[in-house]
């Protein structure tokens, strides 16, 4: 069943909160073993189930308590072919994972009456694709073609189930979020493309952020519902976002990390930076101030709940003023 972008309540101009860091809360906070940060694999057992389930509830409760909307991001960021072959997974055990990551959602959603449509706390349930490769680094890139061929299945199965949108997280050259996004257009799905910079506001090929939300709209007839940036400390990339520039204007989501550290440093670090929640919240209300079309915000490496409720309380009042 095709959903049309236009129904996604978070292009709105309410504030939609998101999750922080998943796989480094999980492995760092809780202890949990995730090899190749891929948290799909906790839906083996019953422990791991129970360890998702007290996670998103953490976020839907601080949704509730800030009377703000909240996208639900499965925790799919590795549950893709090649990721999953190297924690043996066969193709229907992956799609059963994917399913399940849906499903669970689904079940939070419903337990908490935050239906998309709901007025007080709308949750929309966004599955989640990764890059084919390592989120850092573009090896082994693909062409466009390849890469709506790989994610194809993944977002296949999403489309069969309650999930709203597909949301590309970490993405870090053209050619991969282009593929996503035929993908989902050809299942009938909107998409958001985040894309993920070093600390100059570039991507990791050296290509600008501008030039790749430009030449993927351009080669996708505009497809994406919108664009975020994700997986980089918002002083890597507030110099880069124009106010009021057309390309800017696309970016309506920050999933950025506490860490002023760059992916090279992040890579060879054996402890967690979570930096200062204040802080952060303070420069996501100034990106806010900055561009007032975003909309979603929440966290990435080294974030979790101290964070996102710190967001909230430094840019829910900047939406409240808004109405």
């Amino acid at each position: 069943m095709a959903r049309h972008r236009a129904a996604l309540p978070q292009l709105g101009g309410e504030l939609f909160l998101a999750d922080g860091g998943i796989e480094t809360t999980l492995i760092f906070l809780d202890g949990l073993d995730l090899p190749d940060f891929a948290a799909f694999t906790l839906f083996e057992s019953e422990e791991g189930r129970t360890a998702l389930r007290k996670y998103f509830r953490s976020y839907i409760d601080l949704a509730a308590r800030f009377r703000t909307g909240l996208v639900l991001e499965s925790a799919t960021w590795r549950a893709s072919a090649d990721w999953a072959a190297r924690r043996g997974y066969s193709a229907a055990q992956l799609a059963d994972a994917n399913w399940a990551a849906i499903t669970m959602l689904a079940e939070l959603r419903t337990a908490a009456g935050g239906a998309a449509g709901n007025a007080s706390t709308p949750i929309v349930i966004s599955g989640c694709v990764g890059p084919r490769g390592d989120g850092y680094v573009p090896g082994n890139m693909m062409s466009a073609d390849q890469a709506e061929a790989y994610h194809g299945d993944q977002i296949r199965v999403f489309s069969e189930t309650a999930a709203d949108m597909v949301s590309a997280i970490t993405v870090n050259y053209v050619d991969e979020a282009v593929g996503i996004t035929r993908a989902a257009r050809h299942a009938g799905m909107p998409v958001a493309i985040s894309f993920t910079v070093e600390t100059d506001g570039r991507l990791p090929t050296g290509q600008s952020l501008q030039s790749a939300i430009e030449q993927v709209d351009a080669e996708t007839a505009s497809y994406p519902a919108y664009y975020m940036v994700n997986c980089a400390h918002p002083e890597h990339f507030d110099a880069v976002l124009t106010p009021g520039a057309a390309w800017a204007q696309r970016v309506r989501g920050i999933r950025a990390n506490a860490s002023r550290m760059s992916h090279a440093e992040l890579n060879e670090s054996v402890s967690l930076d979570i930096g200062d929640p204040c802080e952060l919240g303070q420069q996501y209300a100034k990106l806010k101030r900055a561009h007032p079309q975003l909309t979603v915000m929440g966290g990435c490496c080294g974030t979790d709940l101290r964070h996102i409720e710190q967001i909230a309380v430094a840019c829910a009042p900047l939406f409240a003023s808004a109405r």
